[in-house]
């Protein structure tokens, strides 16, 4: 209670000296045993809570004659699946590669479109760090904390392959990456086309960019998704301290259709991802 009350004392002596700036790293909440919950995670369980809800409750509400909100959800799934098409090539890949990947966009938007909440950013606590009161926010855009955004990327490019594996068979997608049948091609083909040698170590070595390639998704899809969603809480937040009312809200307008966007970028590369992990080598 000592400590406590010190701590109040010091907070309440130096409250015009409070600051806050968005830190690239989300900011621990409270701890739960040795894990840490940030204020980013937080408003990540909040959106997955949120889409499980409205999830369970279309999935009671499904009528053989649609009403019009169920008509106007058809017509979404409708235009994602013809959107979709034109990546693919084939509905039945669509059909396939659907749950995944609208799950995505639908996580992705939310995250990205609750960021801009009134409270989200504004409520927290002060807390005391070398002797200084720092504002910390009990919630922050799941989008805009790096770990969400590369954990997001990883598991999309991680199913990318697992649906390559199950496509194409595990031998024949191994060598896409290394490419160890066109090396046990070299002696017997040596005699009909002795340009093998040359060809085939080319084909392995492309097939050692391939995995390079791999790591490269993860890095573009992760810092894309983090870099412009960061910006765009950055940017309302110098807007708002200049003038808070009335200057934040075109720039709000604009973060929406930012955030529209960004959600269906990063499903869509997703989609090509997983098209063309599932396609064979000639395609």
């Amino acid at each position: 209670m000592d400590n406590k009350a010190t701590n109040e004392h010091v907070i309440a002596e130096t409250h015009e000296e409070v600051s806050h700036e968005h830190t690239l790293f989300a900011e621990p909440i409270f701890n739960i045993g040795n894990f840490t919950v940030t204020n980013s995670l937080l408003n990540s369980w909040i959106v997955v809570i949120l889409v499980v809800v409205i999830a369970t409750l279309v999935k009671r509400n499904v009528k053989t004659i649609p009403g019009k909100i169920q008509n106007a959800m058809e017509m979404v799934v409708d235009g994602f699946l013809d959107i979709f098409d034109s990546v693919t090539g084939s509905r039945d890949k669509s059909l396939k590669f659907f749950p995944l990947v609208f799950s995505f966009f639908v996580f992705i938007l939310i995250n990205n479109w609750l960021g801009l909440l009134p409270g989200i950013g504004s409520i927290g606590q002060i807390a005391m760090h070398d002797g200084h009161a720092t504002f910390v926010p009990y919630f922050r855009g799941g989008t805009a904390d790096l770990n969400t955004t590369l954990a997001l990327a990883i598991i999309g490019v991680v199913f990318s392959h697992i649906f390559g594996v199950m496509a194409l068979g595990a031998w024949k997608y191994l060598n896409k990456f290394i490419n160890i049948k066109a090396l046990l091609e070299i002696p017997k083909k040596f005699k009909k086309d002795p340009s093998v040698i040359i060809v085939n170590p080319i084909k392995a070595f492309v097939g050692l960019i391939e995995i390079i390639g791999e790591a490269a998704k993860v890095a573009s899809l992760s810092f894309r998704l983090f870099g412009n969603i960061f910006a765009g809480e950055v940017l309302l937040a110098s807007m708002a301290a200049i003038l808070a009312f009335g200057l934040p809200i075109p720039f709000m307008f604009l973060e929406v259709i930012v955030g529209l966007i960004q959600a269906l970028i990063f499903a869509m590369l997703i989609l090509a991802y997983l098209t063309m992990a599932t396609s064979t080598e000639e395609h």
